[in-house]
């Protein structure tokens, strides 16, 4: 029972760091996600989850169990390899960050002056987009977890508890010149936990 809820939160956490860095963006541009809108994302990433672990799970049905679990366990180590190269081409490519936290920090000061002016939140439209956006880049996952015999059930609730959370973390983080510098490194964090997922799940 405790290494299934282990595979289903570190699944969990690791497709919804992306929320960290979204909120850490709007948090940038002092752009509130309120709490209605933060829960609709929640609720359309976990129906994102369910279908695509399901998906996975009829997938299983075609090819021998334990082809199906060595197969969801390699593919999710494979996404998070590439996860991590993700983060080091982007490394290579962000030579500026210098100057972009001094960016970030005057904005900040602008924002303590001028705070009524700095602020706004978020549409209805903007955040069913990225809702669906943060959903679709998630599919992969579900599906590769389901394949390897993740817990759909555990994974959902815990997908969508950790997505609120995450999306209020980020937007503090945003607040804060730290933010930019852990958006930086999620790519490689998330990449860390899916092969640690993968690894699990093949044993």
């Amino acid at each position: 029972m405790f290494s299934v809820l282990i595979s289903a939160f570190l699944l969990s956490l690791s497709s919804c760091l992306d929320n960290i860095v979204v909120g850490i963006a709007y948090g940038m541009k002092k752009t509130k996600i309120n709490f209605i809108y933060n829960l609709l994302i929640a609720i359309i990433t976990s129906c994102g989850t369910l279908i695509s672990m399901l998906s996975g799970r009829l997938i299983a049905t075609i090819i021998p169990v334990s082809v199906a679990q060595g197969l969801g366990a390699a593919m999710i180590i494979i996404i998070g390899i590439y996860f991590i190269l993700e983060y080091f081409i982007k490394k290579n490519r962000d030579n500026n960050l210098d100057n972009e936290l001094d960016i970030i920090k005057s904005q900040n000061n602008c924002c303590e002056i001028k705070q009524n002016n700095c602020e706004k939140s978020i549409s209805l439209k903007e955040t069913i987009m990225l809702a669906f956006a943060l959903t679709i880049n998630n599919l992969g996952i579900g599906i590769s977890a389901s394949l390897a015999g993740v817990s759909i059930i555990a994974t959902v609730i815990l997908t969508f508890i950790i997505s609120i959370l995450t999306i209020i973390l980020g937007i503090s983080m945003g607040y804060n010149v730290i933010g930019r510098l852990f958006g930086k490194f999620a790519s490689l964090v998330s990449g860390i936990l899916m092969i640690i997922l993968g690894i699990i799940e093949f044993f």
